[in-house]
């Protein structure tokens, strides 16, 4: 996947970059597979702001993506390959030999044609998905379970990939993007390889008007507001805030722990790398 840039003919050409989309196949979704997706723009079920910065964008379908990867033992083949509005990865359309036809997450590699096949007996070959216990260590995964049967919850954005580096007794243990190193049981299903669509960290947004067909609405910054509206807020001239980074609630924004998940702390081995 190449990245392009743009003739300067105005100020924010100058900047702005995007995909070339070469992997893409085809611009028409599997409409069985397709569902309506309600705008929320930021607001719970009693129409309150919960998350700012909310609102607007294109319009948009949610595809129905197979994250179980349950189709054990039936084979099935790439049809095609396509964007998808609401997440970073490609998606590619499988035609199973039963005839059912089921969107996957697409990893890099993976090609129109290629066969792939889910359960215990499949080869460790990109695109296929099997328990944790039977992936040799040091494979590449993504899609990974927390819990067996519930669907992959982990490591599903563009460019991400996890390894597998040791299994003892019922769990695995897993490096993921992050550098945390954590146990996933080994009844758990990942998918081999690398989600596709490497380049898309690479990408400049180039204007705001993007963010904004994206339903991202500006952020304001704390030193500009009032002091009514914010703890960094006032001060004479343009102030730095003279304290450290915080939300408009006081909470801390850098260094500050807010992980509260005690439960699970325990399958953590180590924990993530500081950027």
């Amino acid at each position: 996947m190449g990245i392009k840039t743009y003739r300067p003919y105005t100020e924010t050409r100058r900047f702005q970059t995007g995909l070339t989309f070469e992997e893409i196949t085809t611009s028409t979704p599997h409409k069985p597979l397709l569902e309506p997706k309600t705008r929320i723009s930021g607001r719970n079920n009693r129409g309150e702001l919960t998350i700012w910065h909310r609102g607007g964008g294109h319009k948009r379908h949610y595809r129905v993506i197979d994250f179980k990867r349950d189709k054990v033992g039936i084979s099935g083949r790439v049809a095609t390959i396509e964007y998808d509005p609401n997440r970073s990865a490609f998606i590619a359309l499988i035609h199973y030999e039963d005839g059912e036809k089921r969107y996957i997450l697409h990893p890099a590699g993976l090609k129109v044609g290629d066969k792939i096949l889910a359960g215990p007996e499949a080869d460790i070959v990109v695109g296929n998905a099997l328990p944790l216990k039977n992936i040799p260590t040091g494979t590449m995964i993504h899609n990974i379970e927390l819990r067996p049967g519930k669907g992959g919850q982990m490591v599903r954005s563009a460019g991400g990939a996890a390894q597998l580096l040791a299994k003892e007794g019922d769990y695995a243990q897993v490096r993921l993007p992050s550098g945390e190193v954590r146990m996933v049981h080994v009844n758990c299903v990942a998918s081999i390889g690398q989600v596709g669509n490497l380049d898309h960290e690479n990408i400049s947004i180039g204007k705001a008007g993007r963010k904004r067909w994206m339903g991202i609405r500006p952020t304001t910054r704390g030193v500009a507001m009032n002091p009514v509206d914010h703890p960094l807020g006032g001060g004479e001239g343009k102030s730095s805030g003279g304290r450290n980074p915080t939300t408009p609630w006081g909470q801390p924004t850098r260094g500050y722990k807010t992980r509260n998940n005690k439960s699970t702390d325990r399958f953590i081995i180590k924990r993530r790398e500081k950027k």
